[in-house]
């Protein structure tokens, strides 16, 4: 594991089992997420990685256990307790969830005027500076079916960032970009760390994002339906101990691979 520790976790995910009914999807998860991380949360398909996002922002409760933020139990507060919470971080989903009647601009300036009840000149000096942020500086006035898919993501980024979060969930940020935007995509997201210094929890299974922005880890084994491993992804791929999280980062061959793609 990285530096994370109980004492400066950021996020902690404790003893949590996901279920729908009496089917488990995954049992005990118990990690914790440092301040400035970018925190992969990997595995195949359907091993329940954009439902264990779902569970760390609150649309689903838990089986059993719970997400404290900060030593700050999310998952057994009340709803006063948990908005003010929520009010630390922002989600990108993994369509993006842009409104497509809506401008750029629009679709940013939303949530601003929901919750800052600022407007005029003010507000849209603070929507352009997002736009700017996330490389998209005039593209205010166009709307999502005028943009490309790259682009699109980087909207729902800066929409994400409306409200200044400490904390970045992105379900699936490179899904459907072709290689040149998805690598662009993860340079932005380590400068956005860097220059804001917010912490990111991403879900995905594109193994060169993985790889080149990834910090820190767990792998959701879909074999044991629970967390197989958890660390920084360089340090599993490279570990000498056979397990489903190597053979996942390595795609079966090997430590000496260099796969880019999932």
């Amino acid at each position: 594991m990285s530096a994370n520790t109980k004492d400066n976790a950021k996020i902690s995910v404790r003893g949590l089992t996901m279920a729908y009914g009496s089917f488990v999807v995954m049992r005990n998860l118990d990690f914790d997420i440092a301040a400035r991380d970018i925190f992969i949360i990997m595995g195949g398909s359907g091993c329940g990685k954009s439902t264990l996002l779902r569970h760390m922002i609150g649309l689903v409760e838990p089986a059993a256990g719970e997400v404290l933020y900060e030593g700050r139990n999310f998952t057994r507060a009340g709803e006063a307790e948990r908005d003010t919470l929520r009010r630390r971080f922002g989600v990108m989903y993994q369509s993006g969830a842009l409104w497509s009647s809506l401008t750029l601009a629009e679709n940013i300036a939303m949530p601003i005027e929901e919750n800052t009840g600022l407007s005029g000149r003010a507000l849209r000096d603070l929507v352009e500076y997002k736009l700017s942020l996330v490389g998209l500086a005039g593209f205010g006035e166009y709307y999502p079916s005028e943009m490309s898919g790259g682009m699109n993501k980087r909207a729902g980024i800066a929409r994400a960032m409306a409200l200044d979060p400490e904390i970045l969930f992105l379900d699936e940020p490179g899904a459907g970009l072709d290689p040149l935007s998805a690598s662009r995509l993860d340079d932005l997201i380590l400068r956005l760390r860097d220059a804001l210094g917010s912490t990111f929890v991403i879900v995905t299974h594109e193994l060169h994002s993985i790889m080149s922005i990834g910090s820190n880890s767990v792998f959701l084994d879909t074999s044991t339906r629970t967390q197989g491993a958890v660390g920084p992804p360089q340090q599993l791929r490279s570990g000498e101990k056979s397990s489903a999280a190597r053979e996942f980062l390595t795609r079966g061959r090997g430590t000496g691979s260099q796969g880019t793609n999932a």
